[in-house]
């Protein structure tokens, strides 16, 4: 007979969380409890046959839009909203979940589908800690196709995190079981006892009404079968204690673990069972993840209590947490430059600090310069993101990046410059772990007098994961864009004399414009071209229109505006029946660095952000933005006042030119 495999789990809670509940739930039985269709808009309709609600699809060749609006939800605390939903037709819509919090100019994209079916799912969809007033939206994009349709059965909205779960309703709380034709999770409880293995009594309610998830290993019919029980995904990186009761019937070959999988399938344990148990117990683990993630009952987690941002720095103030070894004489130098037209500044802002492999000594000096990071933990995915530039440097030794142990000794290279771009800010990611604690440690290496150049290092950054998963929730924040794939949903102003372009690269006219965008340096920027637009006109680029908010706002982004005869850059605030408030201006030249620039303003009604670029007396003269972004609140300056006297023997071991 095959070894019995008896798991039972139950009552899985995250953390805790003091929260109201029940508003904003409706199961369109007796109404939309509230929910109300925006009126500009096509109707959600309500189903009088069953307890739905929905749109259905049509001939007209845009489809239909619907938008659906939660009545006005109180301090919501951290939450957890499940959706029973169907999306129908070949050609399917996509439903959306917004959530809007009151006096935010943003709706901020909570969850979406796409994919067709021919029965209700299920969608777990977490909301983090709310103490403002706020709304849900629900948006049906729907195909034009009469048989496409997306309609909404329940919405519960219910205290504390979508992983917690007692399993007494029909739902299951979006768990599901991953499909195995010999092995699987069941459920267990109330009227089922059709099981040959004597099935013990439910935690919660403690007798036999009660609900719980079970594997019976009785109908395996070979070793090594695995049932998995999933989790919903997480919409947010969590931290707090997971707990939950089981019961197993364990022999030798049989294993019961839970893990943590992410968005790109890896897989950490998180806990295994190491002895049998009869009667229900309790087990606490804690958890600290940096993205996203999912618990399966077999298969991965982030058991973290470490925080590598010790290694982050962007090197405005001094090295952070970084080291150098410099017994040949050889060092690191950081460097402050004022925003000039023949050498680039810092990444952060463009008039910050940064590093450079012996600057102190100038061009065609042989050396080995290292830079060494802090003390890492062991047996954790690192993600390490960092800018660099290089200037006449003909060799990929001008920069690497190794792993070194505690006692300083080399381990591996991760990382080599995989070509030599010049004068220009360029983005690495790398991924590594390894089994022991250990340093990373930036090297740059000049071998003689005919390939030595300039290296320079900026914004460091060392997270927990995997660099392809974002940390924190997987989806964009609102009124944010960085111009790589679209436009954002700004809009060319028809009535001026030029357009904004999206490019990568330089641009066409030399000695003007930028040399890469911002962002990454390999990525697209928005930018005028002066060549194609005569001196004094102008070229306009509008926001999206923008909700009215209460408090300040404010808005970031960078520029570049370099060439001779550069005209001038402006940001206005446009309201309805309203003349333009200028909110910022810059003419001339500025530098051959993107700047950074903050706007700190308010406005209660519906505006539009506007970008007008107006072209100089020169051709040279292209005016670029990249990296936009609005913030609720105020702006914050965080940068510190610079140290007056670099060479102090009261400084730390690290030089400083202020250029």
């Amino acid at each position: 007979m095959t070894p019995l495999i008896f798991l039972i789990l139950h009552v899985v809670q995250f953390g805790s969380a003091d929260i109201l509940g029940g508003n904003g739930s409706c199961d369109f039985e007796d109404g939309t409890c509230g929910y109300e269709s925006d009126p500009n808009n096509d109707p959600w309709i309500v189903n009088l046959q069953g307890r739905y609600i929905y749109i259905e699809g049509s001939h007209r060749h845009d489809g239909k839009l619907g938008l659906l609006t939660s009545p006005e939800l109180r301090a919501l605390g951290e939450s957890c909203v499940r959706l029973v939903y169907q999306i129908t037709g070949t050609d399917p819509g996509r439903l959306n979940m917004y959530f809007r919090p009151e006096g935010n100019s943003f709706d901020f994209l909570l969850w979406s589908a796409n994919e067709s079916s021919d029965s209700w799912k299920i969608a777990s969809i977490g909301v983090r800690n709310v103490t403002d007033k706020s709304k849900i939206l629900l948006e049906a994009v729907v195909s034009p196709d009469p048989k496409a349709s997306i309609a909404v059965f329940e919405i519960k909205i219910s205290p504390g995190y979508c992983v917690v779960c007692t399993f007494e309703e029909n739902h299951l709380c979006g768990y599901n079981n991953r499909w195995n034709p010999n092995l699987n999770w069941l459920v267990g409880g109330g009227s089922v006892r059709d099981s040959p293995t004597n099935l013990p009594t439910d935690h919660t309610l403690d007798n036999e009404q009660g609900h719980y998830m079970y594997v019976d290993a009785i109908y395996t019919t070979s070793l090594h079968e695995v049932a998995q029980l999933m989790s919903p995904v997480t919409t947010f990186a969590l931290l707090g204690c997971l707990s939950f009761f089981y019961q197993l019937e364990q022999t030798q070959s049989n294993l019961f673990v839970v893990y943590t999988k992410d968005r790109m399938g890896h897989y950490e344990e998180v806990w295994r069972a190491n002895k049998s148990t009869h009667s229900w117990t309790l087990v606490k683990v804690n958890i600290k993840a940096a993205h996203p993630f999912q618990f399966t009952g077999n298969k991965i987690v982030n058991k973290l209590l470490f925080d590598p941002s010790v290694a982050n720095c962007n090197f405005d103030q001094d090295l952070c947490n970084y080291s150098q070894n410099h017994k040949d004489g050889t060092k690191w130098t950081r460097l402050i430059r004022k925003p000039n037209a023949f050498h680039f500044g810092d990444h952060t802002s463009g008039v910050g600090g940064f590093l450079m492999s012996n600057a102190r000594f100038g061009y065609h000096q042989e050396y080995v310069a290292h830079l060494a990071g802090p003390l890492l933990h062991a047996n954790l995915q690192y993600c390490l993101r960092f800018f660099y530039a290089l200037n006449h440097f003909v060799t990929e030794d001008a920069l690497a990046v190794y792993i070194y142990d505690e006692e300083d000794r080399v381990v591996e290279k991760i990382w080599s410059i995989p070509k030599l771009p010049t004068g220009i800010w360029i983005q690495a990611e790398v991924n590594y772990r390894r089994q022991e604690a250990s340093k990373i440690v930036f090297v740059s290496v000049c071998k003689n007098f005919w390939n030595c150049g300039k290296v320079a290092l900026d914004d460091v950054t060392v997270s927990q994961g995997d660099c392809r998963i974002p940390g924190g929730s997987w989806l964009p924040a609102p009124g944010w864009c960085n111009f790589d794939t679209d436009y954002c949903g700004f809009i060319q102003d028809h009535k001026d004399k030029g357009n904004w372009y999206r490019r990568a690269g330089t641009t066409p006219t030399s000695f003007t414009g930028p040399k890469g965008d911002h962002t990454t340096g390999v990525g697209r920027y928005l930018y005028v071209e002066a060549s194609h637009i005569r001196h004094g006109y102008n070229a306009r680029l509008l926001s999206w229109p923008l909700r009215g908010f209460t408090g300040d706002q404010c808005l970031i982004f960078f520029y570049h505006m370099y060439g001779l005869g550069t005209g001038s850059l402006n940001v206005y605030l446009r309201k309805e029946n309203a003349e333009e408030t200028l909110l910022w201006k810059r003419t001339g030249e500025q530098s051959v660095s993107w700047l950074k620039a903050s706007i700190e303003y308010n406005c209660e009604e519906t505006h539009q952000i506007v970008f007008e670029a107006i072209r100089g007396l020169s051709r040279h003269s292209d005016i670029a933005i990249d990296d936009i972004l609005f913030e609720n609140g105020p702006c914050e300056d965080t940068r510190k006042p610079l140290p007056h006297d670099p060479e102090s023997p009261n400084q730390p071991d690290w030089y400083s030119v202020y250029i």
